[in-house]
């Protein structure tokens, strides 16, 4: 999916034109994916541009630094601030937002204590994720064979670039293969997640999905559903997902900032339930939906107005 330009990005305080952004070919991030990223979307709403759940992602975002030993020079206020007015620079009613904070120009080796540190700030136009018909009629993946790496191998509670070497070989396998996404198992062959996307299941009303342990990112919008099946009073439990449970379940559906919430139909042709998006799966997405375009209550506090942060 080719990028839809923006006038302008960030960097470190000062606002750059779109093709100005550019990063030496010996930085870190480079050479080595020293690099830490958020991936945030800011939708149009009754009241104007609305980004959701920001004070959650500049949080993950810090915590990326800290576990990869990043000196973030900004607050989470000052990101803040410089989004929202980013995205009234750019003049877009609702966009995908990437913080990104990388180690720069300085070393050959592997060492990156002292490297100096560059954040950036982009945003851009980004419709639906996996296909304009996906949110209503799913989707059709496969299990990988490219697995998730093992606890204690590399932090999965970080979203730093250089674990999507490993999402990029689980999507481009999918894709050669004719499927839209692919499922990642995890070393001891549960399910673990999508190459990009968190994973839920419904089994007889329930809704399942694969406890943080290591194997996941811990998504944002997997906890809104979290909260949001709480509400509509689906019992939802965290818990281990063998394979075959993927073949068995009533409805399947991947979250994301990106994927939002998007039903899948089929694993590895095998189809889901009925082989459509399940009535859970849209009453869910309804939900979701319904907060982060305004037409409800945002009773969490989920959206930060642009122009009023």
């Amino acid at each position: 999916m080719a990028i839809t330009e923006a006038k302008y990005i960030w960097k470190d305080g000062e606002i750059v034109a779109w093709h100005d952004a550019k990063v030496h070919i010996l930085s870190l991030a480079v050479q080595f994916g020293s690099s830490v990223f958020e991936g945030i979307r800011c939708y149009a709403t009754p009241k104007g541009p609305a980004v959701f759940r920001l004070p959650e992602h500049l949080r993950r975002l810090q915590d990326s630094c800290k576990i990869y030993r990043f000196d973030l020079p900004w607050s989470a206020e000052q990101l803040t601030a410089a989004i929202v007015d980013l995205i009234q620079r750019n003049e877009l009613a609702a966009c995908y937002v990437r913080p990104m904070v990388l180690r720069g120009y300085g070393s050959a080796g592997l060492n990156p204590i002292g490297v100096g540190v560059e954040t950036w700030l982009a945003c851009w136009p980004w419709g639906a994720y996996l296909g304009d018909e996906a949110l209503q009629n799913g989707v059709d993946v496969c299990v990988a064979s490219w697995q998730r790496g093992a606890p204690n191998t590399f932090p999965a509670l970080a979203k730093s670039a250089g674990h999507y070497n490993n999402s990029q070989l689980i999507k481009a396998e999918a894709t050669v293969n004719g499927f839209a996404e692919g499922i990642a198992l995890g070393t001891d062959g549960l399910v673990s997640e999508g190459s990009g996307q968190n994973l839920f299941l419904v089994r007889d009303g329930k809704l399942v999905t694969t406890p943080v342990s290591g194997t996941i990112l811990s998504g944002i919008t997997r906890d809104s559903i979290m909260v949001i099946a709480q509400e509509l009073g689906i019992p939802c439990q965290e818990q281990p997902i063998p394979r075959e449970t993927l073949y068995t379940a009533d409805e399947l559906f991947f979250t994301g900032t990106a994927a939002e919430v998007t039903p899948i139909r089929s694993v590895d042709r095998i189809p889901v339930g009925t082989g459509k998006a399940g009535k859970l799966t849209l009453a869910l997405q309804k939900r979701f939906m319904d907060i982060v375009e305004g037409r409800t209550e945002d009773r969490y506090g989920w959206l930060t107005p642009v122009g009023s942060a």
